[in-house]
């Protein structure tokens, strides 16, 4: 029998992600990844998916990913349910920004449309969420922010 796991081991995961409804968001799984839609979604190839691999308790994965792996052991399977708390928080209001159509052009570079992605000079990330001729609205929650998350995982190794 393998040592259960603890804070300071280095462990690899294959993991499906996906929301209550049953979606699939993320995986390491090529062939999942494939059904789902995300080969062309995330623009990767399936030699690209690769297990997830990180230090227990060291932050480098989601709060609730982190604590669900202590005390499992390799080649041990769980389904995990993280809330919006343990994982990216909730959605945060304040974090929507509005502009001026004239003044998120000249920032940006480009006219506005739903779905832009943009980066501001801070470094963070948001997506236009609401083009008006009056405003444009940028959503700077993380995408996955205000959602449970629902995690299959799989230990593949413990170093």
């Amino acid at each position: 029998m393998t040592e259960p796991i603890e804070p300071g081991d280095r462990v690899r995961l294959a993991y499906v992600g996906r929301f209550e409804n049953g979606s699939v968001f993320a995986t390491s799984d090529p062939e999942v990844a494939a059904e789902h839609g995300l080969l062309e979604a995330q623009g990767k190839e399936r030699g690209e998916f690769e297990p997830l691999s990180f230090t227990v308790g060291r932050g480098d994965v989601i709060e609730g990913i982190d604590d669900a792996v202590v005390g499992m052991s390799a080649n041990e399977e769980a389904e995990v349910t993280v809330p919006p708390e343990a994982a990216y928080g909730e959605h945060d209001p304040e974090r929507v920004r509005e502009y001026d159509p004239g003044t998120f052009e000249g920032m940006v570079g480009q006219s506005p449309a739903v779905g832009l992605h943009v980066e501001a000079e801070n470094g963070l990330h948001g997506d236009v969420t609401v083009v008006t001729d009056e405003h444009v609205a940028v959503d700077f929650n993380h995408e996955l922010a205000g959602k449970t998350l629902v995690f299959d995982v799989r230990v593949l190794a413990v170093d």
